[in-house]
């Protein structure tokens, strides 16, 4: 994932013990450590408030070792999310043979939830807009990683169902996905469980959505008596 941000002064974690060149191949066991505990920092204490200290102590390293793999505290933020980002690709894509149309859309709304693979998500995601100002770029990362996949995968389905004559041609497929994603933010700040949104939001949303059959031509009853 592409690094685009400069650190400021404060995130800064290499001065004295900065990155060393060559030495011994990095510890795949202990980068994980160091990622998994970025990741859990990042959804108690949000980004601005987490510490390369908590991080190192959490991954119980020290801290000349946490220097040495990452120069700055963002450069940390995007490859741990882009751990997870990587972890979650595979949800995008889901075969729909032997599925009906409904249960399609239905399944695909499933997959909009953003806890459906991380449980802290809805928190992370609530923690990156409170940075929207200060560090927009990790807002920017989340939209086009998180956010668009998810989506755009309705989109898709919508798509193919349009495609094989289930759903209408001219509805608003962009809208409708947004509409579904955001019924999940609804459920989380009004306290409620989500595990029945991804059927309750298709049973309203399907009526209009449904291609109906053109009408059958009643035979003529005019004729030769």
């Amino acid at each position: 994932m592409a690094r685009t941000r400069e650190a400021t002064a404060d995130e800064q974690v290499g001065t004295e013990d900065g990155p060393r060149p060559g030495g011994r191949p990095r510890d795949a066991a202990l980068d994980e450590a160091i990622i998994l505990a970025t990741r859990r920092r990042l959804v108690l204490d949000g980004y601005s408030r987490m510490t390369i200290g908590d991080i190192a102590t959490d991954a119980k390293v020290s801290r000349p070792t946490l220097y040495r793999r990452w120069a700055t505290k963002f450069e940390l933020v995007v490859d741990a999310l882009d751990y997870g980002f990587r972890k979650q690709r595979d949800m995008y894509a889901f075969d729909l043979t032997g599925l009906e149309p409904r249960e399609a859309l239905t399944e695909a709304v499933r997959r909009l939830d953003p806890a459906y693979f991380n449980p802290d998500a809805m928190v992370l995601m609530g923690n990156f807009a409170g940075e929207a100002i200060r560090t927009p770029e990790l807002l920017d990362i989340l939209r086009k990683h998180s956010v668009e996949p998810r989506v755009e995968l309705v989109e898709s389905v919508l798509t193919r169902l349009q495609e094989s004559g289930a759903v209408r041609d001219e509805i608003d497929k962009h809208t409708i996905a947004t509409m579904c994603f955001g019924a999940y933010f609804a459920a989380f700040y009004r306290g409620e469980a989500k595990t029945e949104i991804p059927a309750a939001v298709v049973s309203v949303l399907w009526p209009a959505l449904e291609k109906k059959p053109a009408p059958r031509r009643r035979a003529s009853t005019s004729g030769k008596r």
